[in-house]
């Protein structure tokens, strides 16, 4: 689950958005102008996963531990990671994610929560539901 908030998260597909997750949320201090560093910030965990810090607060993810053979292969992985900024429409799909409580990921991923969790996992159409049509009897069927 990404969380960011005391009531805010959403299931996430790991395999396509838990990296972008991470980037993300590392990425949040130098987006609110607090550094200029996902490092510079204290409580970032970028040091752990990007500059092999050791905490004992941190459990890396498989997918983190995919990234490299070595800590320092995966550290440098990490790093490459952040080179760029994440795509405006990408920091978009994942705060209307976590702040409407909707799932991150495939439509397929989508049906399991679903299905998992008993309710609607994706954000429905906005508006009112239609009325059914009247017939010109002016009866309702």
């Amino acid at each position: 689950m990404l969380w960011e908030g005391r009531y805010r998260s959403c299931p996430t597909q790991a395999e396509t958005y838990l990296l972008a997750c991470q980037r993300y949320i590392e990425l949040n201090p130098v987006r609110a102008a607090m550094v200029e560093h996902p490092a510079d910030y204290r409580w970032s965990s970028y040091r752990v996963n990007a500059q092999g810090e050791a905490s004992a607060l941190i459990t890396p993810h498989a997918l983190y531990l995919a990234l490299g053979q070595d800590g320092a292969g995966r550290q440098s992985a990490y790093r490459e990671l952040f080179r760029y900024e994440l795509e405006p429409g990408l920091v978009d799909q994942i705060r209307r994610a976590t702040n409407g409580n909707y799932l991150l990921g495939s439509s397929q991923f989508g049906e399991q929560i679903a299905a998992a969790l008993k309710r609607r996992a994706v954000p429905g159409k906005a508006g009112r539901p239609k009325r059914p049509a009247v017939p010109e009897s002016g009866n309702l069927l």
